[in-house]
């Protein structure tokens, strides 16, 4: 596993998305898949969430059998579950409904890997893990209190992370050459920008929402 280049893509998906995707096609021409070789993005990714989750836990969770539980739950449903039913739809979608008609008959048909498609998932999670697991944990205290600032501040932060996981998302199949009307996959943001306001006029705060899910007895 390459370690260093999986860090430098997640350090780059933070600060520089479309750096990592020109790699991407640097990685098509010479392994002629577009889809990464090495497990090791996963694998860390996993990592950085198990840890964590802990971290919460340990903030918030008073039972170490439960904790077990949290950590579980997290990394199957929030991660991998979740990311299997994204990509599965994303790949759906796109070698259905968003691949160009091949002029010839002669011409070689591309279709969308679904690995592919779940490594789009997987560099679209990473930064909003870093917004909505890391920095969230350190603003957790004011962010799950009651009052006006705590619902302005999260659904601020959450409409930020849901954002830019929907234009990673777009980058990563705007990249490939045989797909077209990829601003498809922009749309969820104006959808999100349209909810966060009224989320906030009706006082709905999706921290304490999202942490009473396996903190209900603390918050």
């Amino acid at each position: 596993m390459d370690i260093e280049y999986t860090f430098w893509q997640m350090l780059h998906l933070c600060t520089s998305p479309k750096v990592v995707y020109q790699h991407t096609k640097y990685h098509k021409q010479t392994k002629n898949q577009w889809a990464r070789d090495d497990p090791a993005f996963i694998v860390i990714c996993s990592l950085l969430l198990v840890v964590a989750t802990l971290a919460y836990c340990a903030a918030y969770d008073h039972s170490a059998g439960h904790a077990v539980f949290v950590v579980i739950s997290v990394l199957l449903f929030h991660f991998i579950l979740t990311g299997a039913t994204l990509a599965t739809s994303c790949w759906f979608l796109t070698n259905n409904y968003l691949r160009e008609e091949v002029p010839s008959s002669h011409a070689v048909e591309q279709r969308v890997e679904w690995l592919y498609a779940f490594d789009v998932h997987c560099n679209s999670f990473f930064p909003m893990f870093v917004l909505l697991y890391v920095i969230h944990y350190f603003l957790s205290p004011v962010l799950v209190a009651h009052g006006f600032i705590p619902v302005l501040l999260s659904n601020l932060l959450f409409m930020v992370a849901a954002s830019y996981y929907h234009y990673l998302n777009f980058l990563g199949y705007d990249v490939l050459p045989f797909l077209e009307k990829t601003t498809f996959f922009l749309y969820p943001i104006g959808i999100v920008i349209v909810l966060s306001p009224i989320f906030i006029l009706i006082g709905f705060n999706p921290s304490r929402h999202f942490m009473n899910i396996y903190f209900s007895r603390v918050l």
